[in-house]
């Protein structure tokens, strides 16, 4: 999967065994799916996986890897990713944008993006099919990118992995959860809460502070909708990036935002992920879990662990000069698991500080 700032990569783990623990679970719901690795995991494991993310990038993501099961698409599939990998590259507006304007790919791999996308859109597929076929190529482009891992900039001197011919890979489908077929779903989060319906787990891992996912990933977005949009600044942003701002990227609506999101929620558990970072704190999601949520047990995980790089780079202004030091290099991601039934959560309410190690 991408590299990605504020992946649950490392506490997936966590996060699924916390999900076992509760009892009679068959349904997950993903509010905030970002990447991914949750609901992937969740799906892996055996549950039926909703899951649902406004951006665009992250709603092909979530076809790809939730909606679309491996029994019924793996084959097609990769017959198509076979001649895409042997489309001759072209210069459009992919490679004008992100490698002549900006410099986020090799000429040459933007070339090679423009032609497959093109074609993409020229087969007529099912979106399910289509789907897996933009999660190959986000993630092929991933892999030869020259960032740090978000698209705020990209670096002075090309990455080396940037020098990698670009090649489309069929990506690690799942089969049917044995408890239904999953849902990828791109609206509002409070809208999605409604549409749900009932689940056994709603999985909340909110936008934490002022930094726009549509921002940090804005180039993704434009490949799945390859509507060609007009670009701003060095990063060339889209410029809807400008508008669409969501309520938890402000200090005064997070809170208000998140709890209009719960009060909508129809579950028997829900789980909290939060970082220490955030506009919110550790009480504020204990106050939200037991007026909003109505929860009679919650519990507390606290894990310590490495920041995302660019934190160790510093602050730099618009002529590369050093202007801001770098952060701290650790930080504290919190889990909350809260009940609202007679159900009692499987690990007693704890202060636990566990690490993970890159």
């Amino acid at each position: 999967m991408i590299k990605y700032i504020g992946s649950k990569k490392k506490l997936r783990g966590i996060i699924l065994d916390a999900i076992r623990r509760l009892p009679g679970v068959k349904t997950v719901f993903d509010v905030f799916s970002g990447a991914g690795h949750v609901s992937y995991a969740c799906k892996e494991a055996g549950y039926r996986v909703i899951s649902n993310d406004y951006a665009a990038y992250a709603h092909a993501i979530a076809t790809c890897y939730i909606q679309a099961d491996r029994e019924k698409f793996y084959h097609e599939a990769a017959k198509i990713i076979r001649d895409l990998n042997q489309i001759k590259p072209k210069h459009g507006y992919f490679t004008e944008i992100f490698c002549e304007k900006s410099r986020f790919f090799q000429p040459k791999n933007g070339m090679k993006i423009d032609a497959i996308r093109d074609r993409i859109e020229e087969l007529g597929l099912s979106w399910e099919l289509k789907a897996i076929l933009l999660t190959s190529l986000i993630e092929a482009a991933d892999k030869v990118d020259s960032t740090v891992g978000v698209q705020m900039a990209y670096l002075k001197q090309w990455a080396p992995r940037s020098y990698k011919d670009i090649r489309l890979e069929v990506p690690p489908l799942l089969p049917r959860s044995p408890f239904g077929e999953g849902m990828a779903m791109r609206l509002d989060a409070i809208e999605a809460a409604k549409k749900v319906g009932h689940v056994d787990v709603a999985y909340i891992d909110p936008p934490y502070n002022q930094h726009s996912y549509l921002a940090n990933y804005h180039i993704w977005e434009t490949l799945v909708l390859w509507d060609k949009p007009p670009v701003y600044g060095k990063a060339c942003k889209r410029i809807d990036v400008r508008s669409r701002k969501s309520l938890f990227n402000s200090k005064k609506s997070a809170k208000m935002a998140l709890s209009n999101l719960v009060k909508n929620l129809d579950c028997d558990h829900l789980i909290i992920s939060f970082n220490n970072e955030g506009f919110l704190g550790v009480d504020d999601i204990f106050e939200i879990m037991e007026k909003d949520f109505e929860a009679s047990s919650i519990s507390s995980i606290s894990v310590d662990y490495r920041r995302y790089i660019g934190s160790k780079i510093g602050v730099y202004n618009l002529e590369g000069k050093k202007v801001g030091k770098e952060g701290p290099s650790r930080n504290k991601e919190y889990l909350f698991v809260a009940t609202r039934s007679e159900h009692k959560v499987g690990i007693a309410q704890q202060k636990h500080l566990a690490f993970l190690e890159d």
